[in-house]
């Protein structure tokens, strides 16, 4: 593992600019709500793992092969983007999902979002998806002036064969592309293997180094 000083660092934030937005991104930091955090290393299964931000640069990017079948798979389920909505229906999808996880089980939707998720701390929206008129998954983002970031995704966790998860992110995508952004943040991943793999498998992929610039990510590997 690279040699790295420790960096564990917070702050709260009840309004940040799309711009400060975009800077923050970009220097490896991320945020639940309120509450913006970056640290470089993490405690996984009895570990010290260096922690890799990940980003996409858009303007590189292309979907593989696996991609495009889970796109041409959902082909049937239907897409909005709209500021974010926590409804009835989503609070109970969240409460279902949860339980996917064997550790760190979240307690609540709001451990991620704020009490004005569309809005506070800065313009976010969801990617909900539905089966006819049923919500099978949603997923919850921010936007940036040049940036879209992926805060956090759930789904209807009886469908399993549609890679909701992994469909999300990829509407994300596209919906940052056609907005014109320069890159899609998906959040941190770890150095070696771990449950947050996912988050390497795609192209035009970048790593934050802790000294203040990105890298493309497959000369790290």
């Amino acid at each position: 593992m690279e040699q790295l000083q420790y960096i564990n660092e917070e702050f709260f934030a009840s309004q940040i600019t799309p711009e400060y937005l975009d800077l923050l991104l970009a220097n490896g930091w991320r945020h639940f709500g309120e509450h913006f955090y970056r640290y470089n290393l993490a405690w996984y299964q009895n570990d010290i793992r260096a922690v890799l931000p990940l980003r996409i640069r858009l303007g590189n990017f292309s979907f593989s092969k696996s991609q495009r079948r889970i796109l041409n798979k959902n082909q049937d389920l239907q897409s909005v983007v709209r500021p974010i909505e926590l409804t009835p229906e989503t609070i109970s999808m969240f409460e279902a999902h949860r339980f996917r996880f064997a550790e760190n089980i979240p307690h609540s939707i709001y451990t991620f979002l704020s009490n004005q998720p569309a809005n506070v701390p800065c313009e976010a929206f969801e990617m909900a998806v539905f089966q006819s008129e049923n919500l099978v998954a949603k997923s919850f983002f921010d936007v940036g002036k040049d940036s879209i970031s992926s805060i956090y995704g759930i789904f209807a966790p009886e469908i399993t064969e549609r890679s909701l998860g992994i469909l999300t992110m990829l509407l994300e995508i596209e919906f940052a592309i056609k907005s014109g952004k320069k890159f899609y943040y998906h959040g941190y991943a770890y150095e070696g293997n771990s449950f947050y793999d996912y988050k390497k498998r795609f192209r035009a992929l970048e790593r934050f180094n802790w000294h203040g610039n990105w890298e493309d990510f497959r000369e790290q590997n």
